[in-house]
């Protein structure tokens, strides 16, 4: 079972999620039911994903507690600004059909619309209002997350990025820490740029798994929150099994040389 990691609001995040993006709507409610039978607690949504409604009739497959799944959205960039956040919210609520999220991230800062603060300033009140329990953000550098803080006082509890062994962000993840904010790796297996590093082989040989356990199993070290994607049970119940097994320091430091800086997404400063 994955460990969690404390927010600076005192709630709670899984270690170890399972994303939805690029999985199809019809197959959405299936691998979010299978992925909670073999254990995942974290499920990471998003509106522009287009399968809300499957989440939660994943959810509600399952027969879980709402309690005991973590749910979280996204608010896309089209949904930017105060009332329109208000309202994009109520529609993931609705979609997925429970009451509360319990975590709430603006996608992207899409900073040539400047709409984050305002948006950030909505997801406070319904914060506040109990609709969301914790409030982030995902793909957003170190200035525009002091600035949200310094002008409404609130600091999100993580921001979500794109990070794997190719583009590391070193930097980055230090400024999360100096202020108390958690790092979610987005894109966590890179699509497999890794996989044939001989850094990355060499691990896998040694430790009898998988490139990808390996690189997931990194980001569990580097004390990250990491949602890999898979549609499949096999590969859900592979990116599960990464806690029987440790890397060494000189494993880290094989795979730190890999960075590389190369994004598979978009560059957050210039998209939207």
């Amino acid at each position: 079972m994955s460990a969690m990691i404390e927010f600076h609001d005192g709630s709670r995040i899984p270690q170890l999620g399972f994303g939805l993006w690029q999985v199809p709507e019809d197959q959405t409610a299936r691998v979010v039911r299978e992925a909670l039978e073999l254990g995942y607690r974290l499920a990471d949504g998003a509106a522009i994903y287009g399968n809300e409604a499957g989440l939660g009739e994943g959810l509600r497959a399952s027969g879980l507690p709402r309690d005991e799944v973590f749910v979280t959205t996204k608010v896309w960039n089209d949904a930017q600004g105060y009332e329109p956040t208000l309202r994009a919210v109520a529609q993931s609520l609705e979609r997925i059909g429970i009451d509360r999220l319990d975590l709430c991230l603006i996608h992207w800062p899409a900073p040539r619309q400047d709409l984050y603060v305002e948006t950030w300033r909505a997801l406070i009140r319904l914060r506040d209002e109990g609709r969301i329990t914790s409030i982030g953000v995902s793909n957003f550098d170190l200035a525009q997350i002091d600035r949200l803080t310094a002008e409404t006082g609130v600091t999100p509890v993580l921001n979500q990025i794109e990070l794997h062994p190719m583009l590391q962000q070193a930097e980055l993840r230090a400024g999360h820490a100096e202020r108390g904010i958690v790092t979610q790796s987005w894109s966590p297996l890179g699509r497999g740029m890794a996989f044939d590093a001989p850094a990355i082989r060499q691990i896998a040989e040694r430790t009898g798994r998988s490139p990808a356990q390996v690189v997931l199993r990194w980001h569990i070290e580097l004390g990250c929150s990491v949602i890999p994607r898979s549609s499949r049970r096999e590969g859900l119940a592979e990116n599960l099994d990464l806690f029987d097994f440790e890397l060494t320091e000189a494993d880290h430091a094989a795979i730190a040389a890999l960075d590389a800086g190369e994004r598979t997404g978009p560059d957050p400063q210039t998209f939207g």
